[in-house]
C-alpha cells in the first residue's frame, strides 16, 4: 500500500483545475444500462470508484472505451443480470445498478454494497420505493434478489436519500406510467441526473426540488446524449479548506459557486474571502469557466457546523472542517446529523496535537497548533482532513491507507505540489 508524506508549512498558491464529481459521474455511469446507443462522457474523474463501477458495466456484458476523462459505454450487449460481491464489496454505489437492471430485464441480483465504514447506510428505503412500484423482492445469501415489470407509483421517502432517490429516478424512467418521489434528494448531482434524462427525451420534471416526476417510457430503452460531468463540489471544497489552513491564495477553476454556498458562508464565518465569478467569456471568445478563488487569510475564526441535506453544509466536508477548526482561534462545535460513526479522523487528528472532545453527535474543537505525527486513513473524506492538517502541522507526516483518497480524488499529491506544498507518495 502507499502513503503520502507531507511536509507542512508551506503557503498554497496558484490555480487548480476541479475535477468531475464523482458522486454525479456514478448514477450517469449506471444510467448507460438504460442506454440502446452507445453514452459519451466526458469530464469524467480518473478515481477509484469510476474504475470499479465501469468494471462492474464490463462484467455484465457491456464494453468501455475510456480516454483521458472521457469514456464510451456500449450496453446494448449485457448479458448478466447478477453484480458480485467481489465487486459490490468495494463500493457501496455499486447499489446504483439495481434500479435500472431491473427496470431493463426484469429481474437482477445485485450484492448488499460496501464502501466507509462511517455508519449504518441501509438500503431499505430503494427496496421499499422500487416494492410500491411492484417489484419482488428478497434478501437471500447476502445479495438482493429483484424481479417484475415496474409501473409508476407515487414514492414518499421518509428521510432524504440521495442514492436511493437516484435509483427509483432511473428505474422510473424505464417503468410503466409517471412515477411521482416526494421528499426527493436536491443534490446537484441528483439534479444532473434528472437533467441528461431530459436532454435525452424523457419526460422529468422538478430537478433540484424535493417533488420530482418521471414519466416512464414503458421499457424502451433510451437514445442518451452525450454529456459533461458537473465539477466535484466536495473536491472544489476540500482544496479550498487546504489553501484557508495555510494562508493560501488559490483559484479553483471549473468550481460552480451555486453548489459550494454552504461551505462558502462557512468559510466566511472564519474569516476567509472567497471570489466567485467567470473566467473568458464573450470578450476573450471562450466559452466561460467558473471558479472560486481563496484569498490568504492569517487567522482563522472559530465555527459552528451542523450536517445536512443539500443545500444545507454537506457531511463530506465536515471532516476538513474539522481540520480547519484544529487551528482557529477560539473553540468550535461541529454536529454530525446524519452518520452515526463519522469522527473517526478526530483521534487521527488528536495524534496531531488537536483538542477535540467528542460526546454523541457532537464534537468540540478547541483551536491550537498542529504537529507532524503518523496517522491512518479511516475513510474517504477522513482522508482528506489528515491531508489538510498535514499542509499545516510543524513537521513531516505520514498518512497511511491513503487507498481510501484514491477512490475520490484525482491525482491530489500532483494537484497539490502544483500549488506548492511539499508532498510525496510512497509505497509502505
Amino acid at each position: 500500500m502507499d502513503y503520502l508524506e507531507i511536509t507542512g508549512g508551506k503557503r498554497l498558491s496558484g490555480e487548480v483545475v476541479v475535477s468531475g464529481a464523482k458522486n454525479a459521474a456514478l448514477p450517469l455511469v449506471a444510467l448507460s444500462i438504460l442506454a440502446k446507443n452507445e453514452v459519451k462522457i466526458s469530464n469524467l474523474p480518473q478515481v477509484a470508484d469510476i474504475k470499479t463501477l465501469i468494471k462492474l458495466l464490463e462484467n455484465l456484458g457491456g464494453q468501455a472505451v475510456r480516454g483521458d476523462h472521457t469514456a464510451t459505454l456500449d450496453t446494448s450487449r449485457l448479458n448478466k443480470t447478477c453484480a458480485t460481491y467481489d465487486i459490490v464489496r468495494k463500493m457501496r454505489a455499486s447499489i446504483l445498478v439495481l434500479g435500472p437492471l431491473l427496470a431493463r430485464f426484469g429481474e437482477c441480483k445485485v450484492s448488499l454494497p460496501g464502501g466507509c465504514a462511517i455508519g449504518a447506510r441501509p438500503i431499505d428505503l430503494h427496496l421499499k420505493a422500487l416494492e410500491k412500484m411492484g417489484a419482488l423482492i428478497e434478501i437471500r445469501e447476502g445479495y438482493v434478489q429483484a424481479s417484475g415489470r415496474l409501473r409508476g407509483a407515487d414514492i414518499f421517502f421518509d428521510k432524504i436519500t440521495v442514492t436511493g432517490c437516484e435509483n427509483i429516478i432511473m428505474a422510473a424512467a424505464l417503468a410503466r406510467g409517471k412515477t411521482r418521489i416526494f421528499n426527493a434528494a436536491k443534490e446537484p448531482e441528483v439534479a444532473q441526473l434528472c437533467e441528461v434524462l431530459k436532454a435525452s427525451g424523457v419526460s422529468v420534471s422538478g430537478a433540484g426540488s424535493s417533488e420530482i416526476c418521471v414519466e416512464g417510457t414503458d421499457g424502451e430503452l433510451i437514445n442518451l446524449q452525450p454529456f459533461s460531468v458537473i465539477s466535484d463540489r466536495i473536491e472544489a471544497g476540500t482544496y479550498a479548506c487546504a489553501a484557508a489552513i495555510t494562508g493560501g491564495d488559490v483559484v479553483l477553476k471549473g468550481a460552480r459557486a451555486q453548489d459550494l454556498m454552504a461551505v462558502l458562508e462557512k468559510l466566511a464565518q472564519m474569516g476567509v474571502e472567497c471570489e466567485t465569478g467567470v473566467l473568458g467569456g464573450v470578450e476573450s471568445g471562450e466559452s466561460g469557466v467558473e471558479f472560486v478563488r481563496v484569498k490568504p487569510c492569517e487567522t482563522l475564526r472559530p465555527v459552528k457546523i451542523v450536517t445536512t441535506e443539500f443545500p444545507g453544509f454537506p457531511t463530506d466536508m465536515q471532516a476538513q472542517f474539522m481540520a480547519l477548526a484544529c487551528v482557529a482561534e477560539g473553540t468550535s462545535t461541529i454536529d454530525e446529523r446524519l452518520f452515526e460513526n463519522r469522527f473517526m479522523h478526530a483521534s487521527e487528528l488528536v495524534r496531531m496535537g488537536a483538542r477535540i472532545s467528542l460526546s454523541g453527535h457532537t464534537a468540540k474543537v478547541e483551536g491550537g497548533a498542529l504537529n507532524a505525527a503518523d496517522v491512518m486513513a479511516t475513510d474517504l473524506r477522513a482522508s482528506s482532513a489528515l491531508v489538510i492538517a498535514a499542509l499545516r502541522a510543524s513537521g513531516t507526516s505520514r498518512i497511511h491507507r491513503i487507498y481510501h483518497l484514491d477512490r475520490g480524488y484525482e491525482d491530489l499529491e500532483g494537484k497539490l505540489c502544483a500549488l506548492g506544498a511539499d508532498v510525496v507518495r510512497k509505497s509502505e
